[in-house]
């Protein structure tokens, strides 16, 4: 991905020098707090549910800082970043204008470890999420290494898809896609619901893609090899995969981010077209 040069977003919140002490323990301690945060990344539960349940029961966080000084890599990792989330602004402001309205960007939070949101206290045992009680998206970029080590997706791009999927979120938000899917959900069983999760899921896949299309129609960002590494990425995190991984069979009614085949169809039709129309997953 040619990325260098590019603009760097003013929306980033470095919270690395940050460290939360405190809360985080309900039930079982901490361990099951950071299962419980792993379990809502890989399951795709809203996190404010987890939340909400971790702040009926925690005591207050402290903050403290503390002297960080990020290695050279971390520091590459951080304006990789911050020009992928610049990109994402070019993007969704120049559609939203098309359609007659302003985009309000979000902002991201760089964190290590543990990290209070709007949403409630977070562990990177999540990984990056969206939390739309403050229109911000998390992440600690030790989640790039995970997703290379433990699920196999490498690359620039793979990371871009990461942070371009959450910022679908943040659209959904503004859409009120998100706020009607919850709505819905809640004179569902379990079942049909997470079928409802699964089809956002899906749809901000699909914005992943429609970003990579705008982008690289505009800016020219693309390298050989790029796809293939998002859609590896995709891929790797689809329900059934995950679940085969973790306890050797698949439970379908149980999906909430779609399979690998489904993750890599909708990534694949936001690339290719471009067009917002082409990533209702709702009427799909």
């Amino acid at each position: 991905m040619r990325w260098k040069g590019g603009r760097r977003s003013s929306n980033i919140e470095d919270r690395r020098g940050t460290r939360v002490s405190g809360g985080g323990v309900f039930k079982g301690g901490i361990g099951t707090v950071v299962l419980a945060l792993g379990m809502a990344y890989f399951l795709g539960i809203d996190p404010r549910i987890i939340f909400q349940l971790q702040d009926a029961v925690a005591p207050s966080t402290t903050e403290t800082s503390i002297d960080y000084q990020p290695t050279a890599k971390e520091q590459e990792q951080a304006d990789f970043v911050s020009v992928v989330l610049a990109d994402t602004e070019d993007t969704w402001k120049a559609i939203f204008s098309q359609a007659g309205y302003e985009y309000q960007e979000p902002r991201l939070v760089l964190f290590s470890g543990r990290v209070d949101s709007a949403c409630g206290l977070a562990s990177a045992a999540m990984g990056p999420f969206y939390c739309p009680a403050d229109s911000k998206v998390y992440i600690d970029l030790a989640f790039f290494d995970d997703l290379k080590k433990r699920h196999g997706a490498d690359g620039d791009f793979a990371q871009a898809y990461v942070i371009a999927h959450e910022v679908g979120h943040h659209v959904q938000n503004l859409l009120g896609t998100s706020t009607e899917v919850r709505k819905a959900q809640r004179g569902l069983g379990k079942s049909a619901a997470n079928e409802l999760s699964v089809k956002l899921e899906l749809q901000a896949d699909c914005f992943a893609g429609l970003w990579g299309n705008h982008a690289d129609r505009s800016r020219d960002i693309l390298e050989r090899g790029d796809i293939e590494e998002a859609l590896n990425a995709a891929s790797a995190i689809g329900d059934d995969r995950l679940q085969k991984q973790a306890q050797g069979y698949v439970v379908p009614e149980s999906f909430t981010h779609g399979t690998s085949a489904q993750r890599v169809r909708w990534f694949k039709r936001g690339i290719t077209t471009g067009d917002v129309g082409d990533c209702d997953t709702f009427g799909d």
